[in-house]
């Protein structure tokens, strides 16, 4: 079946393009990025901390057993409400570094948006390894979540 999160990564370049049109309203695939809830059932994380504001912060936290598996943190440098996010994005334990995220939510109807993310790495070689991770098939997955979490909300 074919993923309907595209991602875009040409070669030569640090930086990769993520789309996803969905079946929602543009406020609520805004709210699934904003609101811990959401954010939380989606991703399938817990949510220490989410400050969307501008000059805010957040953590996000995934365990299994007890073990954490999966860390995430970074900086919101500037939020217009379902419009744009501007933040950093870093993975704990992974060799990926730090990378800039510019999240585009745009309206096409009343009930359907898309979802322009933008992700610029510190060198091409960091773009390499987060694209080794099964990163695609795990955003596609959530994306999907995400609209069927959010759907029954419309």
């Amino acid at each position: 079946m074919e993923q309907k999160t595209k991602i875009n990564a040409p070669e030569g370049k640090q930086e990769l393009t993520i789309t996803r049109e969905f079946d929602l309203p543009v406020e609520l695939v805004y709210k699934a990025y904003t609101e811990p809830e959401y954010v939380a059932q989606w991703m399938g994380t817990t949510v220490l901390k989410l400050e969307n504001r501008n000059h805010g912060s957040y953590a996000f936290e995934t365990s299994h057993e007890g073990k954490v598996m999966f860390r995430a943190n970074g900086t919101i440098h500037k939020v217009a409400p379902n419009k744009e996010i501007v933040r950093t994005f870093e993975m704990e334990n992974l060799p990926t570094s730090v990378h800039l995220e510019f999240l585009e939510f745009e309206k096409l109807t009343n009930d359907t948006s898309k979802l322009t993310i933008q992700m610029i790495y510190k060198s091409e070689e960091h773009r390499a390894e987060q694209l080794k991770l099964p990163f695609a098939y795990g955003l596609n997955m959530a994306h999907n979540r995400l609209e069927e979490i959010l759907k029954n909300l419309k």
